[in-house]
């Protein structure tokens, strides 16, 4: 494997695991709050953070590079309210973007087009990450701090993820 490729997949490893702790933070807040539905979709996506890095571990090793597990520091623990929680999950998602398309341009210069390819998915999984926190973060600018809204948001979270366990579209 191309060593500059693998030292940047490798530091996407990074970002990934940082992306899964932040929001297992941010759902255990949830959680403690009350906001259950939050909690559930949040703890989905921390899970879902953890298989896109275990995916770039997994490609590095097979292309005969060697995959670095991180450690990484403790994520931030206290939030002010729920659009705190989504606005910093839509800014750490932008930087996650950022950082997907860094990725693809070294591919290009590289001519590593096997990466590029593998990288394509990435692409559109952040696509769909940012298109999914704007949306919430609409949602919760209609609510403003009407408690009653900010309920049946959390419970139409938590319903959702009943109803749909392997989805996270709001």
């Amino acid at each position: 494997m191309n060593k500059r490729i693998e030292e940047i997949l490798n530091k996407q490893i990074v970002a990934e695991a940082v992306s899964s702790q932040l929001y297992l933070a941010m759902a255990s807040w949830a959680e403690s709050s009350g906001i259950n539905g939050t909690a559930d979709f949040l703890y989905l996506h921390s899970d879902e953070e953890r298989e896109h890095m275990l995916k770039l571990v997994r490609f590095i090793n097979e292309r005969g590079g060697r995959a670095l597990i991180p450690s990484i520091e403790v994520p931030r623990q206290e939030f002010n309210s729920l659009t705190d929680i989504f606005t910093l999950l839509l800014e750490h998602e932008i930087k996650v973007t950022n950082m997907i398309n860094e990725i693809v341009f070294v591919c290009l210069e590289e001519k590593d087009y096997s990466t590029h390819n593998f990288m394509q998915w990435f692409v559109a999984e952040q696509l769909e990450e940012e298109a999914l926190a704007r949306n919430i973060l609409d949602k919760l600018k209609m609510i403003g701090s009407d408690k009653a809204g900010l309920y049946l948001f959390d419970r139409d979270l938590e319903t959702l993820q009943n109803a749909n366990p392997g989805g996270t579209e709001v």
